[in-house]
């Protein structure tokens, strides 16, 4: 006699797959995004990092909420970081790590990794977060498995698990910029004052952290819209939430408000229409830099295809994503394309947003099929596309580990003598233990003994006063008058090719660089090499007056 046992009871693991999975790829995204998150430590390799620590540890010395500094804003970010900072030294203090907390500070002069660690691991936990916040709104958009395919593709993205390991705003703004997305999708299905409320709430938390975010709100509007075809409108509750959005902006970053002066300055500064090695082409120009560039090394060509139908046609509910969604992609990317200039790092939030696409694709795909060759199709697919990302991730991680920075370091080590006056255009803590007096350039101060800048802690305050609004500090922006305070016996540039690599808009600083560097032995050239190493061309040049054979 035969058994006519119930599908449920024959699989009584089927409905923990999707949970266990889930799991899964959180697990490999926390794992792919910590492995290596030291790199470069205790240089700091990255131009910002430094500043945005830098105005956090100023903020906790003062004592004051005022970050002094809106470029970003940043706001969100600069008090996530003071948390941060506070808790490693009061944990260092209370367990006798440190004597006091004038001992934690000499400490973290001495040794930037300290809390640049903490700072990082917080980064990595916003960035999956993002993933888990992808998988729910793929599930809300297509399902438990186009969530499932669009975590996993987000999990493995390059340049996304590269901006996770970075102190920036770029992860917490693409948080903020999902919750209200999933608000906009909640508001679309039901049309609840309380999810217009949550979409301004976190607009406005978005908006705070980083300026662009704002191009979020279109999701609330596409929702509204929306909801208006289905018969309902909702021009007060939208009203609400720009009121929400606005107020949210404000009440959290107050001395945008109360330092306007300050905002406006940081705003014209951050409006450069030119930057050494970001310039833009013009509008199709960077779209084209965008699609071939970052989203296709990340994406691979298949993603890239994926994505691309996705937005178009896919798996799931398609009139949401057509009007919540996909108005906002679309937006974002012109956005960021009719820039001045083009960054990888602006690419950042709409990266989830790509992920949803190529798994919606995906999984239109698979409804074409029977369901038995779907079952196998779809995860098979997911696989092939995942797996060569996974891989990229890894080899670009490894790549950090080696930066040209690292590597011009390692060779003065070798080759300069003690005693030697070492000129450096980045933050190489990794030498201050080194016999050797080190100069870093400071725009009008010219340029200035590490340890003394070290010993009047660093601010970055001083910092823009003294760059005069220029896009780096390096030696192209010193004043030529302070240009003899930069001599030196060894130079380690990284912005000098940059610019001849652009001399038509940067002939006065070529010029600074021509006039220091006269006369001088190139040594060393680091370059980055796909598999080994990342970072700027990087020059060691000997200037001492006896120069010795080139190696």
């Amino acid at each position: 006699m035969t058994d006519p046992m119930p599908e449920a009871r024959k699989s009584p693991w089927r409905p923990l797959v999707g949970p266990a999975l889930l799991c899964l790829i959180l697990i490999v995204a926390a794992v792919l995004r910590i492995d290596g998150v030291g790199f470069g430590l205790p240089a700091l390799n990255d131009a910002d990092e430094p500043l945005f620590m830098a105005n956090a540890v100023e903020m906790l010395s003062g004592p004051t909420l005022n970050p002094g500094w809106f470029g970003h804003p940043g706001t969100i970010t600069f008090y996530s970081l003071m948390l941060v900072i506070a808790l490693v030294g009061g944990i260092g203090v209370a367990t006798g790590r440190f004597a006091d907390i004038d001992a934690f500070v000499a400490a973290v002069y001495a040794d930037p990794g300290i809390i640049f660690l903490p700072a990082r691991l917080l980064m990595v936990a916003f960035g999956v977060a993002c993933v888990w916040m992808t998988w729910r709104l793929g599930r809300r958009l297509g399902g438990t498995r186009v969530g499932l395919a669009a975590a996993a593709i987000l999990a493995v993205n390059a340049v996304h698990i590269e901006y996770s390991q970075i102190i920036r705003t770029d992860m917490q703004a693409s948080l903020f910029m999902l919750l209200c997305a999933q608000s906009a999708l909640m508001i679309a299905q039901d049309g609840r004052r309380r999810d217009f409320l949550l979409a301004g709430l976190f607009t406005g938390l978005a908006c705070a952290t980083k300026w662009p975010a704002a191009v979020i709100g279109v999701t609330v509007i596409g929702a509204g819209l929306y909801q208006w075809r289905l018969g309902s409108t909702k021009l007060r509750e939208l009203a609400l939430f720009g009121l929400t959005a606005v107020a949210t902006l404000f009440v959290v970053s107050p001395f945008l408000l109360i330092d306007h002066a300050t905002v406006l300055q940081n705003l014209s500064g951050e409006a450069r229409p030119l930057h050494p090695g970001a310039t833009g082409g013009g509008l199709f120009a960077n779209l084209g830099w965008y699609v071939g560039g970052p989203l296709l090394a990340s994406l691979g060509f298949g993603g890239i295809v994926l994505s691309g139908v996705g937005m178009i046609w896919g798996a799931g509910d398609r009139r949401r994503w057509a009007f919540v969604i996909l108005p906002f992609c679309l937006t974002f990317l012109l956005v960021i394309a009719a820039q001045s200039l083009r960054w990888e790092r602006w690419l950042v939030p709409l990266l989830p947003f790509a992920a949803l696409a190529a798994a919606r694709a995906l999984g239109g795909l698979a409804d074409l099929l029977p369901a038995r060759r779907a079952q196998f199709a779809f995860p098979a697919i997911l696989l092939l596309l995942i797996i060569p990302m996974a891989g990229t991730a890894r080899i670009e991680a490894a790549e950090r580990r080696h930066d040209t920075r690292q590597i011009a370091s390692a060779w003065l080590r070798e080759h300069a003598p003690p005693g030697s006056r070492i000129l450096i255009e980045h933050p190489a803590f990794d030498l201050l233990g080194e016999p050797w007096r080190l100069l870093f350039p400071m725009g009008s101060a010219g340029c200035v003994d590490v340890h003394d800048l070290l010993a009047g802690r660093v601010s970055q305050s001083d910092v823009e006063r003294r760059r005069h609004g220029g896009a780096i500090v390096d030696v192209g922006h010193i004043d030529m008058a302070r240009l003899e305070s930069c001599r030196a016996d060894f130079a380690v540039v990284t912005n000098h090719l940059r610019y001849r690599g652009d001399a038509a808009h940067y002939g006065a600083e070529l010029q600074r660089y021509d006039r220091l560097l006269a006369g001088g032995t190139l040594r060393l050239i680091a370059r980055a090499e796909r598999g080994r190493s990342a970072g700027p061309e990087v020059q060691v040049f000997d200037l001492r007056p006896l120069k010795g054979v080139a190696e």
